[in-house]
């Protein structure tokens, strides 16, 4: 392992993650000269997006393209995507995240196939509080030519939850046999219709969750048993009413979000798509016949249903364990920041928008240390780009003391046009 050097100069800021909202992070603190580094962990910008890049995001390119970025893009001859039009995790990749990351200001900074394995303070762990302040923060990194740490003057986790998913099972916990039901399990988002399409062709499947994950890989497999004979669906959700992922339908204020709730709605009511309510999988129980038998037990019955895959889009978790030696406030329910938990509880309200929000709400007692993105949201879902756009707009100003832009944080979110709460009878 490489030392890292006694600080003898500045020190850069550290951005975890090559994803929509780190290079956001970075084009923000290269227009303001503050030098950066970019770990990333996959081989180019967007890695995690490409693994669903057949998918279709639900909000056109004038949200997903960060103010920032669009300005060292079009300093180059990059051709900007039509606003209105939905891009694919492909495009995405493809036609904004790479050529930002390719432009003059961010490509030095970036360093691929570079995953962050911890980060603390320089020569001290979390047990000191005493004089914390002072020292560097410290980011270990492992890549291809060893591990090596980053001194760093600040830190801004985007790393992003992908490939950290909750277990099946219900209780937060993995359904027994789960373990061993690897054969069976699909992922979150297969590509139903290209790569994967054997694979659920004539097949029964098993989708299980309620976020818009399971809604694409739902209609996928609803477009595929409209050629496919044989083809059956079965959704099994925890709740009684998949109220909350339809949605607002023409209400919402994001066409394309509204139609996947609409869509899903249709498939069920026209028995393409089996739904099951009340499923809290408990148990995952291999058969002769090389099926999967899929068991709920409950007390309000026991129910069970026998497939041939199984995909499991339950959501994601943030991986707190490389931020376990840095000094936190994150909310004890969904492992988010502290003050911005209560704007997205869905034990509360589950609204697709969020109130604005900036450095001031993902502060934490480690000073110059930010979880922004996907990964703030810890446990909960519905997160939008733009939403991250903002956060690090402000966070980026923070650390450059720029008090009063980062506190001034404006930001306009398009309405779902479904907001359910406890007082009012939930989802």
């Amino acid at each position: 392992m490489t030392i890292a050097p006694s600080p003898s100069g500045p020190l850069p800021v550290v951005v975890i993650g090559a994803g929509p909202i780190g290079l956001a992070a970075a084009a923000n603190l290269a227009q303001r000269g503050i030098d950066a580094v970019v770990l990333e962990a996959g081989d180019h910008a967007g890695a995690a997006i490409s693994a669903w890049g057949h998918v279709s995001l639900f909000s056109s390119w004038k949200y997903n393209i960060d103010p920032s970025g669009r300005a060292l893009l079009e300093k180059t001859d990059w051709v900007s995507p039509a606003a209105e039009t939905l891009p694919t995790g492909t495009e995405l990749v493809r036609d904004y995240l790479q050529p930002l990351a390719a432009t003059a200001e961010l490509a030095p900074l970036i360093r691929y196939n570079s995953r962050v394995i911890g980060m603390s303070r320089q020569s001290i762990d979390s047990t000191k509080t005493v004089g914390r302040e002072r020292r560097p923060l410290l980011v270990r990194v492992d890549s291809p030519d060893g591990v090596y740490d980053i001194l760093a003057s600040a830190i801004i986790d985007a790393s992003g939850t992908w490939g950290h998913t909750n277990p099946i099972g219900a209780s937060g916990l993995p359904a027994t046999g789960e373990a061993d039901a690897s054969e069976w399990l699909t992922g979150p988002l297969p590509d139903v219709l290209g790569a994967d399409r054997a694979r659920f062709a004539g097949k029964h499947t098993l989708v299980v969750g309620m976020g818009h994950s399971a809604a694409n890989t739902l209609l996928a497999l609803a477009e595929l048993r409209a050629s496919e004979p044989g083809t059956e669906i079965t959704w099994a959700i925890r709740g009684r009413s998949a109220r909350r992922l339809y949605g607002g339908g023409s209400a919402d204020e994001l066409p394309g979000r509204g139609a996947l709730g609409s869509n899903l709605k249709d498939a069920v009511e026209s028995g393409a798509i089996t739904l099951l309510t009340d499923f809290t999988v408990t148990e995952l129980t291999p058969q002769p016949d090389g099926r999967l038998t899929v068991s709920s037990h409950n007390p309000d019955g026991n129910q069970s249903v026998t497939v041939d895959a199984l995909a499991a889009a339950t959501g994601f978790r943030p991986d707190l364990a490389i931020l376990r030696e840095l000094h936190l406030s994150l909310d004890p329910v969904l492992e988010a920041p502290v003050m911005l938990a209560p704007l997205i509880d869905p034990n509360v309200h589950s609204c697709g928008t969020v109130e604005p929000h900036g450095a001031s709400v993902l502060a934490h007692p480690e000073k110059n240390v930010y979880i922004v993105g996907m990964k703030s949201y810890g446990r909960a879902p519905t997160f939008l780009m733009a939403t991250g756009y903002e956060q690090v707009r402000s966070v980026v100003a923070a650390i450059a003391g720029d008090v009063a832009s980062a506190g001034r944080v404006n930001l306009m979110l398009p309405e779902t046009g479904v907001c359910c709460s406890t007082t009012s009878g939930g989802c």
